[in-house]
């Protein structure tokens, strides 16, 4: 199933995946911030501290709230790369940027997940990587998803979209996933949620 994503949401600016990015990352930053973030989770200004010496500290302090980067490089890709890595490293690692959230776990398997559809793509499996069916441009960002996925009694189950197989893994970190689902689906209107992707059969195809 492909979706294409709309990057120049929500105000239609020109530079339209500049834009997308840097309000996923506002998302998150300011999410986190607002949120029930650990003193000893890494901060979520991503400078790589523990929250407690970062914007933790700079809070108590009285300094101004955490200024967002220059999110102009930030490509999905580029994060699938990430838990890519992780992944090869049998590292189980969870995080999220907007609606995407992206895993690994310590078999080698790596996801990435969208939440308003409940969407995911396989990105790796046993440590290695798989085709990254994955198209981005200044306008738009196309994903080609592989599953729809759902998580009962702390079970990852995931069904395929091209024919209807269902798998179901016991051994992933469902416990972060949901409490990612639940705190990111909280900051989303559903209007915005709505607008933030299209359904397009046709995406890719000519003619």
């Amino acid at each position: 199933m492909v979706y294409r994503y709309f990057l120049a949401m929500p105000e239609g600016n020109a530079h339209g995946k500049a834009l997308f990015w840097k309000y996923c990352y506002e998302l998150d930053v300011k999410g986190d911030l607002m949120g029930n973030i650990g003193r000893n989770d890494p901060c979520p200004c991503r400078s790589g501290l523990k929250y407690k010496k970062c914007c933790l500290k700079k809070e108590r302090d009285g300094a101004e709230p955490p200024v967002v980067p220059d999110s102009s490089g930030i490509s999905l890709t580029a994060e699938v790369e990430k838990i890519r890595k992780s992944a090869l490293e049998k590292k189980e690692k969870v995080f999220s940027l907007g609606v995407f959230i992206f895993f690994s776990t310590e078999s080698g398997d790596g996801w990435l997940l969208e939440i308003s559809d409940m969407d995911a793509l396989k990105v790796s499996e046993n440590g290695k990587n798989l085709e990254l069916n994955i198209e981005e441009n200044p306008e738009t960002l196309e994903i080609n998803w592989s599953h729809k996925f759902a998580i009962k009694k702390k079970k990852f189950i995931v069904v395929s979209y091209t024919d209807k197989s269902e798998e179901i893994y016991s051994n992933y970190p469902t416990h972060r996933i949901i409490s990612l689902l639940k705190r990111t689906k909280s900051r989303l209107s559903p209007e915005l949620v709505d607008s933030i992707h299209i359904d397009d059969e046709n995406v890719g195809s000519k003619g």
